[in-house]
C-alpha cells in the first residue's frame, strides 16, 4: 500500500450481513476498496460479479490467508460458528480483522481474540453498526445534553412479526451454531445499553421457544441493572404482533418515545447505497421527548431524528487501520456485551439473577 492508494479489503462471506451491509458500506467508505470476494455459492458468486464488476472471487477462506501481503483488511461476515476460527487465522496471516456480530459464542473466546490482535498489533474491530442507527444517535445527543435529567430506566425494543420460523442457521438448536435471538438481535441491544449507561452488574432473563416448530429462542426477555443505577429492559422478538416503541427512555426531567426502526437496512436491502440524504426519516416518524402525556394523543415535542450513519463505522476503520483514528468498536466491548448475553442465557436457564 502507498500514500492514496486505497486499503484493499477481502470479505469472507456474502449471504446476508455480506451483500447487504458489509460489501456495499465497503465499497462506499473513501480509502477502502472492496478486492475479494469469499463464497462457495454460484448463485452470490454471480451476485456479487454482478454488483461489483471488478471484485475478485475465492471459494475459500484460504485462499485469502494465502495471499495475505495482498490484502489489508478482512472482513468476517460468515455463519456465526466460523467467526473464532477465521479471526484466529486471519490475524495469524497478519490481517486486521473486521468481524460480524457476535465476535464469538463466549466472553472468553473474545478475549482470547482481543489479546492475539494486542500481540500481533492488529486492528481487530466488531461490526455492531446500530450504535449509528437514527433513533440511538438521537438518544445519545438528549442524554448527553440533559434533556431527560437523570436516566432511570431504558426500554429497548427489537421486535418482529414472524409467526413462521424461517429456518437455516440463525434459527438452529444447534448450540454450536450460536443461533437465537439473544445473540442475534440480543448482540444490539445489550450493546446499546451498555455503550449508552456502563457496566452491568446484574442480569435477569426470560427465554422462550413460541412458535410451533421453533429450536432456540424466538422471544426474549433482558433486565440489566448498570453499575450506574440505570435499570435497561430490552426486548427482541420475533412473535410481536403489535409492536411497541423502538425505545422509551425515562429520566428524572423528560422521557422519550421513539417508534418505528431506523431507514438503513430496508434501504440496504432494497439496493440504495449511502448518498445525499441517507438515513434520514421523516417527520412523521420523529420521536416525542416531554413528561406526563402519552405521545399516542400528540404529548410532548417531537425531536428531530438525527440521521443514521453506517457508513460511519467503516471510515472509523479506515481511519483506525491509518493510525488517525480510534478503534469505534473493540473486542473487549464486544466481550463486556457477551458477558451480559452468558448471564441472561443462565439466569433464562435457572430462574434467578445472575450477579456480574
Amino acid at each position: 500500500m502507498t500514500a492514496g492508494t486505497p486499503l484493499r479489503v477481502g470479505l469472507v462471506g456474502y449471504g446476508l450481513a455480506g451483500s447487504v451491509f458489509h460489501a456495499p458500506l465497503v465499497a462506499a467508505t473513501e480509502g477502502l476498496a472492496l478486492d475479494t470476494v469469499v463464497t462457495s455459492n454460484p448463485e452470490r458468486q454471480e451476485q456479487a460479479r454482478a454488483e461489483f464488476p471488478d471484485v475478485r472471487l475465492a471459494t475459500a477462506p484460504d485462499e485469502l490467508f494465502d495471499r495475505a501481503d495482498e490484502l489489508d483488511l478482512i472482513v468476517i461476515a460468515s455463519p456465526n460458528r466460523t467467526h473464532v476460527p477465521l479471526a484466529t487465522a486471519a490475524l495469524k496471516a497478519g490481517l486486521p480483522v473486521v468481524v460480524d456480530k457476535p465476535i464469538a459464542g463466549t466472553a472468553a473466546e473474545a478475549r482470547d481474540l482481543a489479546a492475539l490482535a494486542e500481540e500481533r498489533g492488529l486492528l481487530l474491530s466488531v461490526f455492531q453498526n446500530r450504535r449509528w442507527d437514527n433513533d440511538f444517535l438521537t438518544v445519545r445527543r438528549l442524554i448527553s445534553h440533559g434533556e431527560l435529567g437523570d436516566v432511570w430506566r431504558f426500554e429497548s425494543r427489537f421486535e418482529r412479526w414472524r409467526p413462521q420460523p424461517k429456518g437455516g442457521w440463525r434459527e438452529s438448536g444447534d448450540p454450536a451454531e450460536i443461533g437465537g435471538l439473544l445473540y442475534d438481535l440480543g448482540s444490539h441491544v445489550v450493546d446499546q445499553a451498555l455503550v449508552l449507561f456502563g457496566p452491568a452488574t446484574q442480569v435477569y432473563a426470560e427465554t422462550d421457544h413460541r412458535r410451533s416448530g421453533a429450536e432456540t429462542d424466538d422471544d426474549t426477555f433482558i433486565a440489566v441493572t448498570h453499575a450506574s443505577g440505570v435499570r435497561s429492559h430490552l426486548y427482541v422478538s420475533a412473535t410481536t404482533a403489535q409492536l411497541g416503541p423502538r425505545f422509551r427512555v425515562l429520566g428524572s426531567r423528560a422521557g422519550y418515545v421513539k417508534y418505528g426502526l431506523d431507514p438503513q437496512e430496508a434501504a440496504l436491502r432494497e439496493g440504495l447505497r449511502p448518498g445525499p440524504q441517507w438515513g434520514a426519516e421523516p417527520e412523521s416518524l420523529w420521536g416525542r421527548l416531554g413528561s406526563g402525556q402519552s405521545p399516542l394523543t400528540g404529548g410532548g415535542d417531537p425531536v428531530p431524528t438525527l440521521p443514521g450513519d453506517y457508513p460511519a463505522y467503516y471510515a472509523a476503520v479506515a481511519a483506525a487501520l491509518t493510525g488517525a483514528g480510534p478503534n469505534p468498536v473493540t473486542a473487549l466491548e464486544a466481550a463486556a456485551a457477551l458477558d451480559v448475553l452468558e448471564a441472561a442465557r443462565r439466569s433464562a436457564r435457572d430462574g434467578v439473577a445472575v450477579t456480574l
